[in-house]
């Protein structure tokens, strides 16, 4: 499989777990993060699911509109 590098963003911790993780086990998430992409942007609906769930749950772990739009001005 031919492989490519790209840039995203990420918050703080998962950026940490991240570089802080083994050579393998960085392989893996790369794995995972390229097939879960895939899955997402096989359809514009199976893209608007992931999105209303990455939602759902960062709602349910307390991001309110006023710390989402606090996070955004900082960029």
């Amino acid at each position: 499989m031919k492989t490519e590098e790209i840039t995203i963003r990420v918050d703080e911790d998962a950026a940490n777990a991240y570089r802080s993780a083994s050579e393998e086990d960085r392989r893996k998430l790369d794995l995972l993060l390229s097939l879960r992409l895939s899955e997402a942007t096989r359809s514009a609906g199976s893209l608007k699911d992931v999105m209303r769930e990455i939602s759902r749950k960062a709602q349910d772990r307390g991001l309110t509109p006023e710390i989402l739009e606090s996070i955004l001005d900082e960029q």
